[in-house]
Parts: structure tokens; C-alpha cells; sequence
């Protein structure tokens, strides 16, 4: 008789990295990814989107909808990281999350900040941890804000960034929008430092290495004398979350949790707990956003 396997959820992501790399997968181990793997199809599916053709094999275009607004994304289409992705991981000391995916809390982020334009008009605004960039991008073409950096650690995504923004240059009427390559350790950030009356970032909570100094850079990009805020969108995903807001505490920051906080995105939410084919393995804790808005006081 065939034992039956006990494999960890480490051991199951190791597998994923290694079909990344080998290129090559059983039948057995596509139902185990599939067991493990928290990506969704379709995310939320709360900005319209299609994909469009591109001259390249590695890569992919997205075009996303939004009224008459269409933003058009360049990024890496699934299971194509190669080992020269992980070799610039291990230099720099940043995960690689943000070339994988667009991840759904991104989505959500996005949603929700084209859903209140009057919070970010007029204002300067930071997106760390960006990705590829889609919340960042639609702030600067649906909000008005007088200015929008898109950040990340890792050199490859900025570089995607960066022909992002020159792609959609002709949506963002009037904002200033740049990319920057940020760490979050970056001990020179004078020029940063009290600039911005708005950050956002999804998901970014996940990896609890990065929690102490995610939580000092949000205290010191964040304006010191004028009303101020940051807008997080992320999973609970075990304990990542309570830990990341000890950190914030423990800084001297204030937070508010908001588990509710747009009817539509919690309708699908309750649809996905209920079962829904679009994202079978859909799960409360690793899965939905919740909202975080950190203040200085």
C-alpha cells in the first residue's frame, strides 16, 4: 500500500521555486502548487482588464479599464522567473514578489483609491512596494494628486515601472508621476524625509524581516506638521499583520484596522468564502485585505 504524502507547506514551496527554475512539472506536483498556492485568476475583479499583445515572449500587457480611462501594464506573464531573478533578490535583500504576479490586494488598493479621489487630490503621494505599479498609476490618472512616486527595492520591477509611467504619460494630465528604487533600510533620506501627505502599499506585510524598517520609513516620509496618512491593504496571513502593527506601535505611530470598508469589495469577499470557481482555495486569513490607516498622532 502507497503511503500517503505529508509534505509541509515550506516543502511545497520550495517545489514551486524549483518547477521556476527547471522548467518542468508532473501532474502530482501541479495538484500540489495548486493545494498551496494562494493566486488567484481573476483577484477581485474589480477593475475591468484585458490582455493585449506584446512583441515579447517573456512578457505580457494588460489594459486596464476604468470609465475613459484605460492604463496599459507591462509585466513578466506567469512562471517565467529565471535564476538571475533570485541572484538580484539575494544582492539587494528584497523579495521577489513583485515580479511574479499582479498580487489581488494591488487590485484592491487600486479600487479603492479610484474610489476616493478626494483623498489624494492635490496631495503628494509615495507607493511602496509597488510591483508593477497599477495603484500608483491610477491615483495619478484618476485623483488629481500634484504628484506620484511609484517605488520598489527591486531594480527590475522599477524598471518596469519606469516604462509604465512613460506608456501612460498622456493619462495623468497635470500630476507629477516618477518611479523610485527604495529600500526601506536606506539610511540616507534627507531629501524624503517629511514629504508626503499620502502612502499606500498592499501586501507588503507579509515578510516579518522587513517589518521594523517598512515601520520607520512610513514615520519618516510621512508630512510631521500637516494632516498625514498611510493607506496599507493586507492579509492577516498568519501573524505577519499583528506583528508588523506591534512594530508600528512600538514606533510611536497610531493605526486603525477596518475589516469593512467598501460594500463592493466585501460582497465579493463574502462570495469567495461562501465558494466560488474563480478562486477555489480562496481563504479569509492569507487572502483578503484588510485596511490599515496609520497617522503620526
Amino acid at each position: 500500500m502507497k503511503e500517503a504524502r505529508t509534505d509541509s507547506s515550506s516543502s511545497l514551496r520550495w517545489n514551486i521555486l524549483r518547477q521556476a527554475l527547471l522548467r518542468r512539472s508532473d501532474s502530482q506536483s501541479e495538484a500540489e502548487i495548486k493545494r498551496i498556492s494562494r493566486k488567484a485568476t481573476k483577484g477581485f475583479n474589480l477593475i475591468q482588464c484585458q490582455l493585449v499583445d506584446s512583441d515579447h515572449p517573456r512578457e505580457a500587457c494588460v489594459c486596464y479599464t476604468f470609465g475613459s480611462t484605460k492604463l496599459y501594464l507591462t509585466q513578466r506573464v506567469d512562471n517565467c522567473s529565471d535564476l538571475n531573478d533570485f541572484e538580484i533578490s539575494n544582492r539587494y535583500n528584497i523579495d521577489n514578489t513583485g515580479l511574479v504576479c499582479q498580487w489581488p490586494s494591488e487590485e484592491v488598493l487600486a479600487y479603492f483609491c479610484k474610489s476616493q479621489p478626494d483623498r489624494f487630490r492635490g496631495k503628494r503621494v509615495i507607493e511602496l512596494g509597488s510591483g508593477y505599479g497599477l495603484a500608483g498609476l491610477v491615483i495619478a490618472a484618476a485623483t488629481e494628486a500634484s504628484e506620484v512616486v511609484i517605488s520598489d527595492g527591486n531594480p527590475q520591477v522599477v524598471n518596469y515601472i519606469k516604462r509604465n509611467i512613460e506608456s501612460n504619460s498622456m493619462a495623468f494630465g497635470d500630476t507629477s508621476v516618477k518611479a523610485m528604487e527604495l529600500h526601506w533600510n536606506q539610511q540616507e533620506l534627507s531629501e524624503l524625509t517629511n514629504t508626503f501627505d499620502v502612502i499606500v502599499a498592499s501586501d507588503c506585510t507579509f515578510f516579518k524581516e522587513f517589518h521594523k524598517h517598512l515601520a520607520s520609513i512610513i514615520k519618516i516620509l510621512l508630512k510631521a506638521k500637516e494632516p498625514s496618512e498611510a493607506l496599507f491593504f493586507s492579509p492577516k496571513r498568519g501573524d505577519s499583520l499583528d506583528k508588523f502593527l506591534k512594530e508600528i506601535k512600538d514606533i510611536g505611530l497610531h493605526y486603525v484596522l477596518t475589516e469593512n470598508y467598501d460594500p463592493r469589495v466585501w460582497k465579493c469577499h463574502e462570495m469567495f468564502v461562501k465558494g466560488d470557481d474563480s478562486w477555489p482555495n480562496y481563504d479569509k486569513n492569507h487572502c483578503y485585505p484588510l485596511l490599515i490607516q496609520i497617522t503620526k498622532s
